[in-house]
């Protein structure tokens, strides 16, 4: 029971911050009124550059989330299946949230961004602990 309240708690951070990294997007287009399509540069009053650089930033930003975001989802559940102490779940999901947070700042401040690392290494030890528990 714990341990599904523990997964739910960081699912819905992590899946919070997905979400929200989308609408950061579309805040960015609209205030810089840059826009990938000529219908919404009309609608808004912009015009049409896929290669602004802040815009891109974020996007990037968002795009990377999802490739990392997702797949802890889906290994995340499959760790807590396996029977992992509470201890040892909470510090791969709290390490995996900062770390996430972290690479966004970084990453949207131009910063260097070795923080995904430890986010990866937490998906490779789960995904590994997953593999060996079902073999």
């Amino acid at each position: 029971h714990e341990l599904w309240r523990l997964y739910g708690f960081y699912a819905s951070v992590m899946t919070f911050k997905l979400a929200t990294m989308f609408a950061f997007t579309a805040y960015h287009r609209i205030t810089k009124k840059v826009f990938t399509n000529p219908e919404d540069a009309a609608k808004h009053g912009g015009s049409v550059d896929r290669d602004n650089e802040s815009v891109e930033r974020t996007r990037r930003a968002h795009l990377n989330d999802m490739e990392n975001i997702i797949p802890f989802l889906v290994l995340a559940l499959l760790y807590i299946t396996t029977g992992p102490s509470y201890t040892m779940a909470l510090w791969h999901f709290r390490v995996f949230a900062v770390a996430r947070f972290t690479h966004t700042i970084c990453y949207l401040n131009a910063l260097p961004r070795s923080a995904f690392l430890f986010g990866l290494l937490v998906n490779i030890s789960m995904g590994v602990q997953c593999i060996m528990h079902f073999m």
